[in-house]
């Protein structure tokens, strides 16, 4: 598989990495422990090395499996994990980016990753208590004391974005990023594009719906998010096949999935998108492998573009409450 550069400090990936949250949160139900350290050793045997994880999941169970199954090729691959969530008997209390917060995350994220470095460490949520500019400083001493590589924000605002690197250089932002979220090429890409950060494109399948595996009739696990998503009521399901429709058009003609149509045209926007998608199934996995194979050309993106601009996609990607507090 291809690397890529995330931005211009010198992070090269994957040119797809693998999200890792749905093997033990969010997307219920879970696999057997064995068949997780199966996948994500296979990912890395067909040319993935970048792994997402976050203390959050689970919490801590995600860093664990990811820990655990990384362990045997800990010099191969990158790690990226997020700290800003306060955790209480299990449950996420609110976000915390206090910087003694920061550092007793790093701590349990070290040992949890098995790692004596993390690669690259995210703000999962911006903190509206804690100056930016005081979490960037944190992570900057954490980077000069060798515990962290790189720094990372999620789902951050341009100025937030501006602020934070003008303290220390943010290496690459990751926001869900698909052909039906596209809320960030107003502003977030253009910012991060001339301050030479990458994007690390989270849901790019958008939650399973680009895969064209869904429809109006689709029921998901108790305990799966969706459940919960404005997207992914029986209505919008049905409304939103309209983008499938489109997807399969080109798929038909490239014989190939929608989901490699799909995350093609992620790769396809810029040089320094590296997409995550997840998944806890190993044909899915290589599924998802070949679609960094695929380069759309010039003329099917703009036919994908075209045609994507008259659609109206129906309901927001999170209920209000989820936008604020999740760590999704």
């Amino acid at each position: 598989m291809q690397a890529r550069k995330l931005g211009n400090s010198g992070l090269e990936v994957s040119a797809l990495g693998l999200g890792c949250m749905g093997m033990s949160f969010s997307y219920a139900p879970f696999p057997e422990k064995k068949e997780v350290l199966a996948l994500i050793a296979a990912a890395v045997e067909q040319g993935i090395n970048f792994f997402d994880t976050a203390e959050v999941y689970g919490p801590y169970t995600n860093e664990e499996l990811v820990g655990e199954a990384l362990a045997p090729f800990r010099d191969k691959v990158t790690i990226a994990t997020k700290f800003g969530f306060n955790i209480q008997d299990g449950k996420m209390i609110g976000v915390s980016s206090r910087p003694e917060h920061i550092r007793q995350v790093a701590e349990g994220s070290l040992k949890r990753l098995r790692v004596d470095v993390i690669d690259l460490f995210y703000q999962h949520r911006v903190d509206p208590n804690v100056p930016i500019e005081e979490v960037a400083g944190t992570v900057q001493e954490l980077i000069k004391e060798g515990k962290v590589k790189y720094f990372g924000l999620s789902e951050a605002g341009a100025n937030t974005i501006r602020r934070a690197h003008a303290v220390q250089p943010v290496s690459a932002l990751q926001s869900e990023y698909s052909l039906w979220t596209r809320q960030h090429e107003k502003e977030i890409i253009p910012t991060i594009e001339e301050l030479g950060i990458g994007l690390v494109a989270y849901s790019p399948l958008g939650k399973g719906f680009l895969t064209g595996k869904l429809n109006d009739t689709s029921k998901f696990a108790e305990g799966d998010i969706r459940n919960t998503l404005p997207r992914f009521t029986e209505d919008a399901l049905k409304a939103n096949q309209t983008l499938i429709d489109l997807l399969n058009s080109f798929a038909a003609k490239r014989n190939a999935t929608v989901a490699q149509i799909a995350l093609a045209w992620v790769l396809a926007q810029k040089p320094w998108i590296v997409p995550i998608p997840g998944t806890t199934k190993l044909h899915r996995l290589e599924e998802n492998i070949g679609a960094a194979a695929i380069q759309l050309t010039e003329q099917e993106l703009k036919e994908i573009e075209l045609a994507s601009s008259q659609i109206k996609i129906m309901g927001t990607r999170y209920n209000e409450h989820q936008e604020k507090a999740t760590g999704l």
